[in-house]
């Protein structure tokens, strides 16, 4: 009797090790590279995002601009336009991720010292 309550105790245990190892982390270093989706909302159309090792290539309204981003934290980076066209755009962006979830995450953004935040999520929707 007391080998098959052991037996039993170990099948529980090997088994509660089994699911817990297999559980994937929602982790934001899947979101460093690859291709991503900020989705049009009021006064702001569909931006496409690809990002490649440290730049990130943003398509949006028939534009496309080009950042350095700089991870700071797994959950914060800055964003710098390689090529800046007005003074607004010398600013950096520091954005922070609030939430993950498995293939996207929300933001806020800060554009340089400013006090105005801007909230968003980012889809992504290819490695």
């Amino acid at each position: 009797m007391k080998t098959n309550k052991r037996l039993y105790l170990l099948s529980c245990f090997l088994l509660v090790l089994i699911i817990s190892c297999t559980n994937e982390k929602l982790s934001p270093d899947r979101f460093k590279t690859g291709s991503f989706e900020i989705p049009a909302e009021k006064g702001y159309s569909v931006t496409q995002i690809e990002r490649i090792d440290s730049l990130q290539i943003e398509r949006y309204e028939k534009r496309v601009d080009t950042l350095i981003i700089h991870w700071e934290s797994p959950f914060k980076y800055t964003l710098k336009m390689l090529h800046p066209k007005t003074a607004l755009d010398k600013d950096p962006i520091h954005v922070k991720i609030t939430d993950i979830k498995k293939d996207s995450y929300d933001f806020e953004a800060t554009i340089g010292d400013s006090n105005y935040k801007q909230k968003g999520t980012l889809t992504k929707t290819t490695n």
